[in-house]
């Protein structure tokens, strides 16, 4: 896959010429920098700067709730990402960034007129007491960033963050929301002066709908501003307004993603436009958060299909892709499907019947090391391929007295996932770690594992149940998908 040189500004890709190799794109897999640690860059945004991809993301350690300060990754493809430490760093005592501090949203922006790079985010205290926008400059892309200053935006209060950068006019705005009391739940869209280090004047607000995580991709004819609803670090259902204007007058809302997927489990942050050769695409750059270990949340990186004429905007799931960065092009990688109707199971777990899984069968119970379901007779390379697996995590449903019960009925809570075992040919030396984040009734979503499997076409994989801190029991599982690898 070839790359690019490309111009973007926080949410825009420009294409122009260079070369580069990239991987799959894996959504909510375990996605790891060349130095093999975690990509650790949530809730942020890419920058292209001379034919380099530039990722900007809030950094989160083990057991931190607040400000771990911002990361920043560099990528020739989209897929390969090279650690760069943290652009700014957090400083003891500092009243704004703090390690108590709340560094949130991160975006960058190159200052044309200035030609130094600025850092805008969402400031603020442990408390969200402050509602602040935090500002940083410095001299090269991957920083250090000097600190400036944190102000309320013309006075008003300022939330989850985002940016956006016009490719017609090069006229930056940010995007905020203005808190969650009575007096806030709005939108608004404000323009940066022309050295992107001030706000001007409100160009539009989106009144009273209480969104968050905004953020905007432009066509050549439309606006299109996605938001999600404000369930915490839950998933929901995102939604999209378009406009011909940014100033407006804007649509209606309406749901991205399949109804009940909540968003395939992400929450909206950033997007990108890639033009190509001939050919445009837009991709959605989502967080699925885990407040079990919010430090390990995966990404969700999908195709926007958009529609001018039909004036529509879809994110659209593949469990792999491929994305050439020189020509725009996609596609998806074609996998092997074994199905849990023709898997064995062993102890409690057992098939059901269920009209929405495949071949009208799903499998159900599985607990511990006790009750399994395996998949026999899978082909392997020997080399190390993506596995999906498709399952239905009911705890929407709830667990009686146990905490982690249905939100959906008074005094109910959330229990993001379950988490399952996978062995490979029965080797127990060698044990995965599923997560398989809530689902709702019915609906089956699927969540990524890269498995060696041996040559040949008689390997097994087993699936039990792992300790959550609330029971053993794994997902309902509806089959898996064995990719090819990616050399």
């Amino acid at each position: 896959m070839l790359g690019l040189k490309l111009r973007l500004s926080a949410g825009l890709l420009l294409l122009s010429a260079a070369a580069a190799q990239a991987k799959y794109i894996v959504p909510g897999a375990r996605w790891r920098a060349t130095d093999g640690s975690l990509v650790n860059a949530h809730a942020g945004s890419v920058l292209f700067d001379n034919g380099t991809f530039w990722w900007f993301g809030e950094y989160k350690t083990q057991g931190q709730a607040e400000g771990g300060g911002v990361s920043v990754y560099s990528s020739p493809d989209l897929a390969t990402w090279t650690p760069h430490g943290l652009a700014l760093e957090p400083v003891q005592g500092d009243p704004y960034i703090s390690p108590k501090n709340i560094i949130q949203r991160p975006k960058v922006v190159k200052s044309e007129s200035t030609g130094r790079y600025h850092m805008w985010w969402h400031a603020d205290n442990s408390s969200y007491g402050l509602l602040l926008q935090g500002f940083a400059t410095a001299d090269t892309i991957a920083g250090p960033y000097t600190f400036e200053n944190a102000t309320a935006p013309l006075g008003n209060w300022s939330q989850d963050f985002g940016l956006f950068t016009d490719y017609k006019d090069g006229r930056s705005y940010a995007l905020y929301s203005n808190g969650d009391s009575v007096r806030g739940r709005d939108v608004y869209i404000t323009s940066y002066d022309k050295q992107v280090a001030a706000l001007d004047e409100v160009v539009h607000r989106f009144d009273k709908y209480d969104l968050e995580a905004p953020t905007i991709i432009q066509t050549d004819k439309s606006y299109y501003a996605l938001m999600s609803h404000k369930t915490g670090y839950r998933p929901n259902n995102v939604v999209c307004f378009r406009a011909d204007s940014l100033s407006g007058p804007w649509s209606q809302p309406w749901i991205v993603a399949p109804l009940n997927t909540r968003t395939f489990n992400s929450q909206s942050g950033f997007t990108l436009r890639i033009n190509g050769r001939g050919k445009t695409t837009y991709l959605y750059l989502g967080d699925q958060w885990d407040s079990n270990s919010i430090w390990e949340s995966r990404y969700i990186w999908l195709p926007m299909i958009i529609d001018d004429n039909k004036k529509t905007l879809e994110v659209e799931w593949h469990d792999v892709y491929d994305l050439d960065v020189k020509t725009a092009d996609w596609r998806p990688v074609k996998g092997k499907e074994y199905y849990a109707k023709d898997a064995t199971v062993s102890g409690s777990a057992f098939k059901q019947e269920a009209n929405f899984a495949s071949g009208g069968t799903i499998v159900t119970g599985i607990e511990g090391n006790d009750s399994t379901v395996t998949f026999n007779g899978i082909k392997g390379t020997g080399k190390p391929q993506w596995v999906s697996f498709y399952y239905q995590n009911t705890d929407d449903m709830g667990f009686g007295d146990q905490p982690g019960g249905s939100p959906d009925r008074i005094g109910g809570s959330w229990q993001l996932r379950r988490i399952s075992s996978v062995v490979v040919n029965g080797n127990t030396e060698n044990v995965e770690s599923l997560f398989q984040r809530d689902t709702h009734k019915g609906i089956i979503l699927s969540t990524p594992l890269q498995l060696t499997l041996a040559k040949g076409s008689s390997n097994t994989i087993t699936v039990g149940g792992l300790y959550n801190g609330f029971h053993y029991k794994g997902a309902d599982l509806d089959k898996i998908i064995v990719y090819p690898p990616e050399d």
